[in-house]
């Protein structure tokens, strides 16, 4: 779970919205150009046109090491019940559509990886992949049934080559189930608990991963709020 940061400043008083500038192509699809949308506390914040998704500005984003220390604050422990029944959003519905003994992934799983060992009770076997904390990249040389991101997709500086990497880790027919906190009302984005984390660099509307779905040509289900559940089409009888 994320830890709280103190109080920062409200939206700049001098804000305006709609104003196209920094001909920098969208993170997540490549597009461009983006539309301004709002600074709060001297950090510029984009809207990308086609996908909707809400940007930063890459001239605030937090290196690795200082990354690294804000995940070191959070609190993830796998015998946290609570932390457990936050999983059980994402693992529940996934689950119901797993075949006994799937093989999986959890890329991005953290320093306490807690639902890989929840499906490995399940009886899936699990691979572990985390750049700070599991860093071994063999396991991304292989395919999955199924490949999990909980709480990473907001992190990445360039979600278009990671959705490149996790679409090649999934076998025909298997899912990709992330986690985020979806982005709506734009009038409360500068006070948003999930915006004042400083390793968030990218927020998804709705609009967001049905634009990820349609790209990759993946069905999509939204089975509860802030989970995604995307299959990659299977192999087509000949």
């Amino acid at each position: 779970m994320h830890t709280p940061r103190g109080p920062e400043p409200e939206a700049s008083a001098h804000t305006t919205y709609g104003c196209v500038g920094r001909n920098i192509p969208c993170t997540v699809c490549r597009a461009r150009p983006r539309v301004f949308l709002v600074t709060v506390g001297g950090v510029d914040y984009w809207r990308c046109q086609r996908c909707e998704a809400t940007l930063m500005d890459p001239a605030s984003w937090p290196d690795r090491m200082a990354e690294k220390a804000v995940y070191d604050l959070h609190d993830n422990n796998p015998d946290d019940a609570g932390y457990r029944r936050f999983l059980s959003k994402l693992l529940d519905p996934l689950q119901e559509r797993l075949p006994d003994r799937s093989s999986g992934l959890d890329f991005g799983c953290g320093p306490g990886p807690a639902l890989a060992q929840m499906l490995a009770v399940e009886g899936h076997s699990m691979a572990l992949y985390d750049p700070i904390y599991y860093p071994d990249r063999a396991v991304l040389a292989g395919t999955y049934d199924f490949v999990t991101a909980t709480e990473v997709l907001e992190h990445l500086h360039d979600p278009s080559a990671t959705l490149v990497l996790l679409n090649s880790l999934l076998k025909p027919g298997g899912w990709l189930a992330v986690m985020t906190c979806f982005q709506t009302d734009d009038s409360r984005f500068a006070n948003w608990h999930y915006r004042r984390d400083p390793t968030h660099v990218v927020f998804y509307r709705q609009a967001t991963l049905a634009w990820m779905a349609r790209h990759w040509g993946w069905s999509m289900i939204i089975p509860v709020k802030d989970v995604a559940l995307f299959q990659k089409p299977g192999l087509i009888a000949g």
